[in-house]
């Protein structure tokens, strides 16, 4: 008679964990000691693995103003880890005129207030105050010299 019981709940238990909602992009990046800002509103999809790798979805590319612009592809990809995420793809800033892919981002420590942004030729510092929540991005207009900066697969052209 305890048989028939145990299964029942074994198998509601199982499909209570195969439908349990996956943590949000915001979540994860909670969870790793990091602003949740660092991702613009709405992040349509986020897989993540074990390893931290993890892949990002918007609607369409667009940009983000903080003290410079920062322009999101429509796909972003990265390692996750405790306090940085390496090794991003989809992500780019600009300084003065130009455009430079963000390669890594990092905290300094939660009491500097730093976050560096590893643009490949110079490390960006910004105020950490500027990523405390999830950043409007405006749609990019696919102008001729935005075209040129991407390759097919939509990653910034090196």
């Amino acid at each position: 008679m305890l048989l028939p019981h145990l299964i029942s709940f074994l198998l509601i238990s199982l499909l209570h964990l195969s439908t349990a909602a996956a943590p949000s992009a915001y979540e994860v990046l909670r969870s790793h000691g990091l602003p949740i800002g660092l991702l613009p509103k709405g992040v349509r999809e986020f897989e993540v693995d074990g390893g931290g790798r993890f892949r990002a979805r918007l609607d369409a590319p667009c940009t983000a103003k903080f003290e410079s612009e920062v322009r999101y592809n429509a796909t972003l990809a990265g390692t996750i880890s405790p306090g940085q995420i390496a090794a991003l793809s989809g992500v780019s800033a600009q300084d003065l005129f130009l455009w430079f892919p963000v390669l890594a981002i990092r905290l300094d420590d939660n009491a500097s207030g730093i976050i560096h942004f590893d643009v490949g030729v110079v490390d960006k510092r910004l105020p950490l105050s500027l990523f405390e929540f999830p950043p409007d991005c405006t749609p990019l207009s696919f102008s001729p010299q935005y075209k040129l900066d991407q390759d097919v697969d939509g990653k910034a052209a090196t």
